[in-house]
């Protein structure tokens, strides 16, 4: 695909897509969510991705949300086309670790953006909201289910309801990410804590994330039940013998995703 709105990069075993609309503040029109659907099945099929990154070109924006001349001609039925959610979906149950490396605003879809990723870490001047009923609509990406699993639904409630636009401190003290660098330092933040997730068994990242998503909304002795199954698996898997005969030989271990 020939990329107009968006930077494809690969780094090792890290993907990472850039959104490059400076000029609208790295605004998410239809076009560039196909580029980065696109960008991002490409990364979730390459076996040698271990890590996707998504972030903004630029100090300004990671993305300042949706497009508003597009949204403004929205049509009731539209609200039940995949679009914006079904993306934002697909990159919450990717198989790999995805990270958030918001470098500026991260508002209304951008936000949305951010909260579907794995983990989220943020410059020091980053601004992070879901202003959406200022327009009279609410978060329709995700936004007000996934900030309320993340933060609490008290807060989410306050966040959404007020349009507050948080900062990168307010939002590492609520938990809606993990951590704050300098903006200068952010890509490197991201590469150190890709460092240490590339060297975990990738088969026990997949079964890790899938008991969690799984498991959070369900009753306990169900979720301890889908841990134990994943557990199973992993017992019987390639990497499981590797890891702990590599630690008893003190040695680093050699996976296979296997």
């Amino acid at each position: 695909m020939n990329y107009q709105n968006i930077l494809v990069e690969l780094e090792g075993r890290i993907g990472i897509i850039k959104i490059n609309r400076p000029e609208v503040r790295n605004a998410l029109d239809n076009q560039t969510l196909s580029e980065i659907n696109h960008a991002f099945e490409s990364f979730e099929n390459d076996k040698q991705i271990g890590v996707i990154v998504v972030t903004g070109t630029g100090e300004k924006s990671f993305a300042a949300g949706a497009d508003i001349k597009q949204l403004s001609k929205k049509q009731p039925i539209d609200a039940l086309i995949p679009g914006m959610s079904g993306l934002y979906r697909k990159i919450e149950n990717s198989t790999k670790v995805t990270i958030a490396a918001i470098n500026g605003f991260a508002l209304g879809g951008g936000c949305e953006l951010a909260l579907a990723c794995d983990i989220r870490i943020a410059a020091d001047h980053a601004k992070i909201g879901l202003p959406e009923l200022s327009l009279s609509i609410i978060p329709g990406a995700g936004g007000t289910q996934r900030l309320a699993r993340i933060i609490g639904k008290g807060r989410a409630l306050d966040m959404i309801l007020t349009g507050e636009i948080l900062t990168s401190t307010q939002s590492q003290e609520i938990g809606l990410v993990s951590s704050v660098v300098p903006v200068n330092e952010l890509l490197q933040a991201v590469k150190e804590k890709t460092d240490k997730i590339l060297k975990k068994g990738p088969l026990a990242i997949r079964m890790v994330k899938l008991v969690i998503n799984r498991g959070f909304d369900i009753d306990m002795d169900t979720a301890l039940m889908v841990e134990k199954m994943a557990q199973a698996i992993l017992f019987g898997s390639y990497d499981k013998n590797e890891g702990t005969q590599a630690f008893l030989e003190k040695r680093e271990a050699i996976f296979t995703g296997m």
